[in-house]
């Protein structure tokens, strides 16, 4: 299988330019990696028009090769548009790293630094790999927060953001020198030109229509303000034992068993009901409220560092502790190896959202980053998972078969089941 060809944008000293990359794929047993572009120049335009003129006509570059090239010439304009996902301000890294390392800010500067390394692969850009290898902050962005929290993370933030500002510039003028807009049929590209201001004009015209409806709500807005109160009000007595003491009682439904366990939030960071990695999980609703009201059989488990932890241990000692678990924290892991195997239209988006957040969510709490690795965009499965879970016009669906893409979710499952501790 081909993985797809992605619009996306870069944000360059010449200005933000829009081309085409091929992420990594495999054919023949060699695996590759491309972007628009001839031998040593990247192909770069200041639109998707002008990117459309060119797809359409052009005979040779270095994707006219690539297993799904033939989709790209029969794309319109806004189909070649890049989304949120795939812009990618290199430009703004001074910037970027001149905040606190929060998980946006570390989740930005990832995605960037990952397109300049395959960019510098492609291109063979020794000195952005210098520049990159010579850092470790760098190679750490893809683990999140956790490398950059405390006295020594603050360090490495630090070290990280003076190396952005002593040699992102090489970064920056190596790439920047790569890019050449090449010419363009100017009669297509008038053509391309019209669609992308007729796309422009409807997006406007629908926005202004929400808008207007916005505007025509508001009397509606300011008579109905005591009773948002009171509905606020309802909701805070309506949250129950678990909602007030932060702590979900959580579902798992596997394809041979269910089993019941408990998640937080502690600071942001997922917290599970175990220790050291392993989960302890239950067979049923009973087994986890008996457990807990004899907590000690549990030993030590991390959860018992909330401050709410005793409450519910009170609770269950009384025989008064009820595991309810809502809609959103059910996680159904059983049948998508199915439905991936099918394709993205078989796929529930729900389902798949909610099974992911479980598997990241355990692994960033096991400190294991093979999951958040395994689901990067540039991965097959990655890629896969992005395309079901924020759908768009711009981003080119999937091509069958989808074996490695399975193979990936099930070794995913199956580490996440071998956290499990059944009672």
């Amino acid at each position: 299988m081909a993985s797809d060809i992605i619009p996306i944008e870069l944000g360059l000293p010449q200005g933000d330019l829009v081309t085409l990359w091929a992420p990594r794929w495999r054919e023949d047993g060699e695996e590759w990696e491309a972007f628009l572009g001839d031998d040593e120049d990247l192909f770069a335009f200041p639109d998707a028009a002008h990117l459309a003129a060119y797809v359409r006509t052009a005979e040779q570059h270095d994707l006219i090769d690539h297993p799904s090239w033939h989709i790209v010439p029969a794309l319109n304009v806004p189909e070649l548009i890049p989304d949120d996902d795939h812009s990618y301000d290199l430009v703004g890294v001074p910037e970027l790293v001149a905040e606190e390392p929060d998980s946006w800010t570390i989740g930005e500067l990832a995605e960037i630094v990952n397109i300049v390394r395959s960019l510098a692969d492609v291109c063979e850009l020794d000195e952005v790999h210098e520049v990159l290898d010579a850092h470790e902050g760098f190679s750490l962005l893809q683990q999140g927060r956790l490398p950059f929290t405390g006295r020594e993370g603050a360090k490495l933030w630090d070290d990280l953001a003076t190396a952005v500002a002593e040699k992102w510039d090489i970064v920056l003028d190596a790439i920047d020198e790569l890019v050449v807009i090449p010419e363009i049929d100017e009669a297509v590209l008038d053509e391309t030109a019209e669609e992308l201001a007729a796309f422009h004009e409807e997006s406007a015209e629908s926005e202004a229509g929400v808008d207007d409806d916005a505007l025509t709500g508001n009397d509606d807005d300011i008579d109905t303000v005591d009773s948002d109160d009171d509905e606020e009000t309802e909701d805070d007595e309506s949250l129950g034992f678990w909602g007030e003491v932060g702590i979900d009682p959580i579902k798992i439904v596997t394809r041979n068993a269910e089993y019941y366990t408990l998640r937080c939030y502690l600071d942001d960071e997922p917290v599970f009901l175990g220790k050291d990695g392993k989960i302890d999980v239950f067979t049923s609703p009973r087994a986890l409220a008996r457990q807990l009201a004899d907590a000690k059989e549990l030993g030590e488990n991390d959860m018992a560092e909330m401050p709410t932890w005793d409450d519910i241990v009170a609770k269950a000692t009384t025989g008064d502790l009820e595991v309810e678990v809502t809609e959103d924290n059910t996680y159904v892991l059983a049948g998508l190896d199915e439905d991936i195997a099918e394709g993205p239209a078989a796929i529930d988006p729900n389902q798949l959202d909610l099974a992911v957040e479980l598997i990241v969510d355990a692994a960033d709490w096991a400190g294991d980053d093979a999951p958040s690795e395994a689901l990067a965009e540039s991965e097959r499965l990655g890629w896969l998972v992005s395309f079901v879970l924020r759908p768009s016009v711009n981003r080119l669906e999937p091509s069958a078969p989808f074996d490695d893409e399975v193979a990936a979710w099930v070794k995913l499952v199956n580490a996440l089941e071998d956290r499990f501790t059944v009672h």
